[in-house]
């Protein structure tokens, strides 16, 4: 019973630490470069307009989708370390 209750603690830790990561990777992406450091990022060219509005309208997205799927990768793999896998 306290080795289950040791894993599943790691397993939360090891959860957490992964949500955590990817909230602070979207949340510079999305509010740091689309908002605070756009007048910084405005001397460079993407696609035709300045680099701080692309984050703000495409790149957040983008990212955002990218956090996803690797968020997904992330825990199959964690799932699987820790023998919770759906399999």
């Amino acid at each position: 019973m306290a080795d289950q209750t040791s894993s599943g603690a790691a397993y939360w830790k090891a959860n957490l630490r992964i949500i955590i990561i990817s909230l602070i990777i979207w949340a510079l992406v999305s509010f740091g470069f689309g908002i605070l450091l756009r007048p910084m990022l405005s001397g460079i060219s993407v696609g035709g307009t300045d680099l701080g509005f692309w984050f703000a309208q495409q790149g957040s997205i983008l990212v955002f989708l990218v956090l996803i799927f690797f968020y997904a990768f992330r825990m199959n793999k964690l799932d699987k370390e820790f023998g919770v896998d759906e399999e």
